[in-house]
């Protein structure tokens, strides 16, 4: 891990096309600019871990799907007929 201290409008470049810019340095944080081409994804973290969250409880347990279906198969559900 690299760490750098910076001042209010100095940069940081990471390659050749990316530029993060201290805009406003405050007791309660800092302000970046990030100057970087649209196909780079630039998302704070916490969203990124929330994503992550999100992504794992949606995905199904395999083996709830494999008890489900074991369940289903020895249940043959019939359908109600309509009056």
């Amino acid at each position: 891990m690299l760490i750098l201290r910076r001042k209010k409008n100095e940069s940081i470049l990471i390659g050749d096309n990316i530029r993060i810019t201290i805009i406003e340095c405050a007791s309660d944080g800092v302000r970046l600019a990030i100057d970087a081409p649209k196909q780079i994804s630039i998302l704070r973290e916490e969203l990124s871990e929330a994503e992550k969250t999100n992504k794992t409880a949606l995905t199904p347990d395999m083996d709830s799907v494999r008890m489900f279906q074991s369940i289903f198969k020895k249940k043959q559900i019939v359908p109600e007929k309509e009056n």
